[in-house]
């Protein structure tokens, strides 16, 4: 390839879930590392600062490697500068903005997108929470072609992964974003030499994830059986969490398993008559502890 050809502008945070606390970035470290020149890197968060006031490890990345970091409001406001740097191609992972269409045309070989599902199943913002909520029995990623509609692009490649019914989010988002780094990297030249054509999606098969919202973190036991609300558990960690009343105390249950038999508070009976068995939480206090601790230190309101 010419110097040209591996000039790309990379968008986002890599941070493909919500709550993620932190994340090393492969898919920026790994483009850099195969000798990509990243003429930018594009995010929206003021100063390179996340909603949570964690420093973007994308920024960092920026700063270490003299890479301009450019935070616009909206990336047309920056059309200008983008058309400065020639890049052939843009890569776009959890940008969290919409990307018009003037913005993709800067690019001879467009944006390419990674997303974390196998599309055209989950489109939308949270597939990986929703493919644990739901205990499906495998996953992906989709490296694809974006274009104006959500996540309606066509796909250059795809990888699927085997669900064990035992992830949390922050797991599963370790392991689709270093698969999601190896496949792009494997994927990016023949997507530059245009020898790699993407396939249209079968629109008719598409389903759809949600924006989560903070109130879905209380779970309704009455309306759930105990394996979903295990699975809930498991997907809704970090944001929005899940919460429980335990002996009158609201808590935040990190670790639960699936039980038949009540034997203390710790066992909440849901829908289907089995329980829900709350391992581990986070007390009214703030700190981390088992439920059997809960217990021990927290008497009935």
């Amino acid at each position: 390839m010419t110097a040209t050809s591996k000039t790309i502008v990379f968008f986002g945070n890599e941070r493909l879930v919500s709550g993620l606390k932190t994340t090393d970035a492969p898919i920026l470290r790994g483009l850099i590392a195969e000798g990509y020149h990243i003429a930018a890197v594009v995010s929206h968060h003021t100063d390179g600062i996340s909603r949570s006031n964690r420093k973007l490890e994308v920024a960092e990345i920026a700063h270490s490697h003299n890479i301009p970091l450019l935070l616009p409001d909206k990336p047309s406001a920056i059309i200008d500068e983008l058309k400065k740097y020639s890049a052939i191609a843009a890569v776009l992972v959890a940008y969290g903005r919409i990307i018009p269409q003037s913005v993709i045309d800067i690019f001879p070989k467009g944006i390419i997108n990674i997303h974390p599902s196998l599309l055209p199943k989950y489109r939308g913002p949270t597939p990986i929470e929703t493919v644990i909520k739901n205990g499906d029995t495998e996953t992906g990623v989709s490296i694809m072609q974006l274009t104006a509609g959500m996540d309606e692009g066509p796909v250059y490649a795809q990888l699927s992964i085997p669900l064990r019914g035992n992830e949390t989010k922050m797991a599963l988002y370790t392991e689709i974003a270093h698969k999601s780094a190896k496949l792009l990297l494997q994927s990016l030249p023949g997507i530059l030499a245009g020898t790699l054509r993407p396939v249209p999606q079968d629109n008719s098969a598409a389903t759809y994830s949600h924006l989560l919202k903070k109130e879905e973190a209380l779970l309704d036991t009455k309306k759930m059986s105990a394996s979903e609300a295990e699975r809930t558990i498991r997907a809704y960690l970090g944001f929005p969490k899940s919460k429980l009343t335990i002996n009158g105390h609201l808590v935040v249950v990190t670790k639960a398993h699936v039980s038949h038999t009540q034997k203390t508070p710790l066992d909440i009976i849901c829908r289907d008559g089995a329980f829900v068995t709350v391992d581990e939480l986070v007390a009214p206090s703030g700190r981390h502890m088992t439920g059997e601790a809960f217990l021990r230190g927290y008497a009935a309101a």
